[in-house]
């Protein structure tokens, strides 16, 4: 039984794995063609769908981390996944003031770069047991470059869409009302900046932690 268990777990994994990098590979292959063929301004049109499927398609990955399935520690990737359904949703689909601002392009661009490499790599390694050597040092190499670039867009689109969170009042709660409950949508966005600060050089230290263990163990193999 653990046996037919185990070969399950393996073929769900790799058919996830490489279903969401198709999915990223699109939003690549859409925000580089709609780039060079009409410019950054119609790149989130061109991506939108693609993209919102793409990246919400991550939280089963947090659902693999609780049940057991892979072994990434949930508080690793929940602020990572959190983060960016923040910017999926709660900034790029409810705020259109700031889909053609050239940083979407940067964003997308830095995120499907990172997803296509990752999804690959882990598809691999559970289709056939292991990555090509080059490929493992792409999963933990191209971050060095690509998350500063994401983390930079992520911040600066949050910047941009603030006077229009603000004037739009978009998800907030005034009082009074039924369940005596306020929310302010502005200064809750204000306060995931704020986490950035000290959240991406963490995130950042502990990548790169990941890959000294990683290449030091492919050396040693």
């Amino acid at each position: 039984m653990a046996g037919f268990l185990s070969v399950v777990r393996r073929v769900y994994l790799t058919l996830y794995n490489w279903i969401v990098f198709a999915g990223w590979a699109q939003v690549l292959y859409l925000a580089i063609t709609t780039l060079k063929e009409t410019g950054y301004e119609n790149v989130y049109d061109a991506i939108e769908k693609p993209l919102q499927l793409a990246q919400t398609a991550a939280v089963l990955e947090i659902l693999h981390g609780l049940v057991g399935l892979v072994r990434s520690p949930v508080s690793a990737t929940l602020p990572q996944i959190g983060s960016r359904l923040f910017l999926t949703w709660g900034i790029l689909y409810s705020f259109p003031e700031v889909r053609s601002h050239f940083l979407v392009t940067s964003l997308v661009i830095s995120w499907s770069i990172t997803e296509i490499i990752r999804y690959s790599f882990f598809g691999f390694k559970e289709a056939l047991g292991f990555a090509p050597s080059w490929h493992l040092w792409l999963r933990y190499s191209s971050f060095l470059l690509l998350y500063p670039t994401g983390i930079t867009s992520e911040v600066g689109l949050i910047y941009l869409a603030l006077p229009h969170i603000k004037t739009s009042e978009m998800y907030s709660v005034r009082m009074p009302n039924t369940l005596n409950f306020s929310f302010d949508f502005f200064y809750a966005t204000i306060l995931v900046l704020a986490i950035y600060v000290p959240g991406s050089p963490h995130m950042y230290r502990y990548m790169l932690g990941q890959r000294k263990r990683a290449l030091s163990k492919s050396k040693r193999e």
